[in-house]
């Protein structure tokens, strides 16, 4: 049963109910009418009936903290926990010591308007993914009744997003020329780059890669491990550490290559090292070793590419796909996304560009009826 009174010119209510064995109580007040008082009271009746119902009401900022931490990054990448810990900080700064029943929905979009003015689209939609995934779980425990996340409209920053940059086709042509030039089996770093060139593998698969990887005879590379950059360590994509941490086995695959990259690779049978890219000190050289063998061979050529590193010559593998016609599909398959909307997503910028190029071709030929 609700308790409502009138306190001054508002209307305040408490309901209490039984959670083992002990009486709970739960009072909100500021309501203009009693009318407005009874509607909340109902709906906390329901709550108890649906044992939907609860007298927390913690501060935002720290409900999100012991949320992320608890639920989110366990056992999870060094990047994930920072990205949590930048959104908790956030929160603190905007909205200090303020109660989460206090947060309503036009609060929260003045919040992520701010945001997105200065920040890329990938960051805005991924920082208010997280805080909606955590308002949903407190709506769950009965902190909240409503979801402050709902229908709101995302603004982002259109030049601080970053585009995916790579090389056009003819630049890969020289790249690879250059590469290959007097290349000798003590050139560790330049069959690493070539080698992503060819396959589109993440650089932590190549770092990691076999000789047992290798089937030479079906031309076909299997991938079924990474470097974990976090913990310093290889980790197997089927085992339970990497699965807790992708939610899915996408990233082992089975990726066709030929004969041309198999020969290259070949050449390092002589170093005698069961891994494929263990340099003359027995070790494989680090991604800033081979980002400066890149940049060297990038200035050679004269070509201009501020920021263009190790990775980026994956998503210059998938350019040259998309561009010579191959499906997205095949392509998210080949990079072991666990679907095609991150591949779609990812590659958004270069699928625009190609659709750009379609445009221009389907009135080409309107031009020629």
């Amino acid at each position: 049963m609700a308790y409502i009174k009138k306190r001054g010119k508002t209307w305040s209510v408490q309901i209490s109910w039984y959670s083992n064995d002990a009486r709970k109580y739960k009072t909100k007040s500021g309501f203009a009418t009693k009318r407005d008082a009874q509607k909340w009271a109902n709906e906390m009746e329901v709550a108890k009936d649906e044992e939907n119902i609860s007298n927390q009401d913690p501060i935002f900022a720290e409900y999100f903290k012991t949320w992320y931490e608890t639920y989110k990054t366990p056992g999870k990448s060094g990047n994930t926990k920072r990205r949590y810990r930048i959104i908790y900080d956030l929160l603190t700064k905007n909205f200090p010591n303020i109660k989460i029943s206090k947060i309503n929905r036009l609060k929260y979009q003045k919040f992520m308007n701010d945001y997105g003015a200065t920040h890329a689209k990938d960051t805005v939609k991924k920082t208010h993914g997280s805080i909606r995934s955590c308002a949903k779980d407190a709506i769950s425990e009965g902190i909240i009744r409503k979801n402050f996340t709902d229908r709101i409209n995302l603004i982002w920053n259109e030049e601080k997003t970053r585009k995916i940059d790579y090389l056009n086709f003819e630049q890969v042509q020289q790249l690879v020329k250059s590469l290959k030039d007097k290349i000798n089996a003590t050139y560790i770093s330049r069959y690493m780059l070539l080698t992503i060139i060819y396959t589109g593998m993440r650089p932590g698969e190549i770092r990691v890669l076999t000789w047992n990887d290798i089937d030479f005879k079906n031309k076909q590379i299997h991938i079924t491990k990474s470097w974990d950059y976090d913990k310093k360590k290889i980790v197997n994509y089927d085992s339970d550490e990497i699965n807790k941490k992708t939610k899915n086995r996408s990233s082992t695959r089975v990726i066709a290559v030929d004969q041309k990259l198999l020969d290259i690779l070949l050449q390092l049978k002589k170093n005698g090292t069961m891994r494929l890219f263990i340099g003359p000190d027995g070790t494989i050289p680090t991604s800033s070793a081979v980002n400066k063998v890149l940049r060297k061979q990038l200035k050679k050529l004269h070509i201009e590419k501020n920021g263009f590193h190790f990775h980026s010559l994956r998503h210059t593998h998938v350019a040259m796909l998309l561009f010579k016609g191959v499906d997205l599909y095949s392509i998210s398959k080949r990079l072991g996304h666990s679907n095609m909307s991150i591949t779609a997503s990812t590659y958004a910028y270069m699928l625009d560009e190609l659709k750009q190029k379609s445009d221009n071709q389907i009135v080409g030929i309107l031009d020629e009826i």
